[in-house]
This record gives C-alpha cells, sequence and structure tokens, in this order.
C-alpha cells in the first residue's frame, strides 16, 4: 500500500509530511493530521522536530486523530532571524495552534522544550488538554548546559563557524542525546534542519533564547494541575536525569511515573516500542474514561 493512500477511513501515512501551514506574527508553521478519533497532539523539543514524533503519529492514527507541528524555528517551519523562538512565544502559539484546530480537549503528548511549551500553553495561556504525557521533559530547574551558556555569550560567534566545525560540534551534541546510539539515517535526519546558511545560525539563535526564567514561572503552578499526566522517562538520560522525572511526578496531583529501561533523552529512538506500548496504554486509558 503506498503512503498516503486509506484503509477504511483512516489515513495510512508512514512519514506525515508537514504539507499545512499556518501564518502566525510573520512566522511560517508547517503542521500535519491524519487518523481519525480523539485528538493527539505531539509537541518536540529542541533541537529536534515532528520527525522524532512521526512514527508514534502513525501508529495512532488507526485509533487517534493525530496532529504533528515543527516550532517556528525548527524543522521545517520558518527560520527567520527576526523572529523570537523562545519557550514563551512558542506557548502562545501552541494555545492558537488548538484554537485553529478547534480542539478543546486535545489529549497532548510533550517531550524536552515541548513540556514547558504545553505547560506554560496551559498554565498561562488557558489551553485546555484531556490528558498530558510528559516524556523527558525540560519543566524543572535548574536546566542549561555548560554548552547553552557558552553559545547564549557568543551565539554570533558561533553562527559564523565554518560549515565542517560546525557540523563536528553538531554530531557530537546530537550523538549524545541518545543512550544506544544513533544510525546513519536517524542522525542524518536529526542534523539536516541545523546546517547551511539558514539552519546553522538557527541551531545557535534557539540555544541562545533559552532561558529557564520560562520553567520557573510555571514550575510554582503545577500542584495546581488538575488533569490526568503521565510522567515517563528514560532511566539513561544523561541531558535530563531520571532524578527530575520522580521530582515533577510528586509536584504534579496524581501524575503517573513510567520509567523506561535503557533509553537515553531520544527516547523515541532509543527505546521505540516500550515508549510507544507506554502511550498506547495511557492514550487508551484517558480516552475510555473521559
Amino acid at each position: 500500500m503506498a503512503p498516503g493512500t486509506r484503509r477504511g477511513s483512516i489515513d495510512i501515512l508512514p512519514w506525515m509530511e508537514l504539507t499545512e501551514q499556518y501564518e502566525w506574527r510573520g512566522r511560517r508553521v508547517r503542521w500535519a493530521a491524519a487518523g481519525e478519533g480523539p485528538p493527539v497532539v505531539f509537541c518536540h523539543g529542541t533541537p529536534w522536530s515532528s520527525w522524532v514524533w512521526q512514527p508514534f503519529a502513525e501508529a495512532l492514527a488507526r485509533e487517534f486523530t493525530v496532529y504533528l507541528w515543527d516550532m517556528p524555528g525548527y524543522g521545517s517551519s520558518s527560520k527567520d532571524a527576526g523572529h523570537r523562538v523562545s519557550l514563551d512565544v512558542q506557548g502562545e502559539l501552541l494555545a492558537d495552534l488548538l484554537g485553529l484546530w478547534g480542539l478543546n480537549r486535545a489529549h497532548v503528548v510533550a517531550h524536552d522544550y515541548g513540556g514547558a511549551v504545553s505547560l506554560r500553553a496551559h498554565l498561562l495561556h488557558g489551553a485546555q488538554y484531556a490528558s498530558l504525557a510528559l516524556v523527558d521533559v525540560v519543566a524543572l530547574a535548574p536546566w542549561g548546559s555548560e554548552f547553552f551558556r557558552l553559545v547564549r555569550d557568543n551565539a554570533d560567534v558561533f553562527s559564523a563557524l565554518p560549515s565542517a566545525v560546525h557540523d563536528g560540534a553538531l554530531r557530537a551534541y546530537v550523538t549524545g542525546a541518545s543512550h544506544s546510539g544513533l544510525d546513519d539515517e536517524q542522525l542524518e535526519s536529526l542534523l539536516a534542519p541545523w546546517r547551511g546558511p539558514e539552519g546553522q545560525p538557527a541551531f545557535y539563535r534557539q540555544i541562545a533564547q533559552a532561558d529557564q526564567a520560562y520553567t520557573d514561572e510555571v514550575e510554582p503552578r503545577y500542584p495546581s494541575l488538575d488533569i490526568p499526566v503521565l510522567v515517563a522517562w528514560g532511566t539513561e538520560d544523561t541531558w535530563i536525569p531520571v532524578d527530575r522525572a520522580h521530582k515533577l511526578a510528586e509536584l504534579i496531583p496524581g501524575a503517573r511515573l513510567e520509567l523506561i529501561e535503557n533509553a537515553g533523552h531520544l527516547i523515541q529512538l532509543d527505546a521505540p516500542i516500550p515508549l510507544a506500548t507506554t502511550l498506547h496504554r495511557w492514550l487508551g486509558d484517558q480516552a475510555r474514561d473521559s
């Protein structure tokens, strides 16, 4: 069966292309939707794109309507130098995107920065969720590595690096997010958006705009969350260690904690089957209870 064909009334899209575009405050946001059933919105983090969620969205499209989108500054969305891409902007955008899609109570699945984005959209901008799955997320202080701080202070210098030097630094940085290791195809898919005259400066801009203040603003509100929350984490995550999972689950009333063995920060690639099983079980439980 060829990509884009239909089985029954459900789109079968082995790799969902972000064919739709939303113009938002001058930014071009690429997105796609497929399937039918309760809505599930996936939020990616940094320095990733919706690509990390595509196989999960494809599998779930048999039971859910799935939405993928690339944040401005990432993936196939616009990377204009004059547009801020910080967490406060992305949180406002997510709330508006849900309005565009007509979703009042979607199930949201978020990874890395997507956690902070989805939490800000809900706690500050009125976005309503049926449930929230937080997967190895940026949510608790302190965060931001020495590399982040170095880039923040020297973003223009890094943007001007020779492309070969940039590629080496980027490759080493991305590879460090996986516990089990990335194959050549996976690595190339993750690196591609950050190459060239547009991608290289965009990579360093988004790091330079990373600011813990945007999670400090909402962290005191986590105990007020009154929606079902799953906290899922790779036990071998060296970017955001697993102790943050325990702390986050303790802060959120009634949160379910699921730890996934032998998975690093790129849990989607390190442990796809355990993560898919965890998310399917979670979403199925929430759909039945709603």
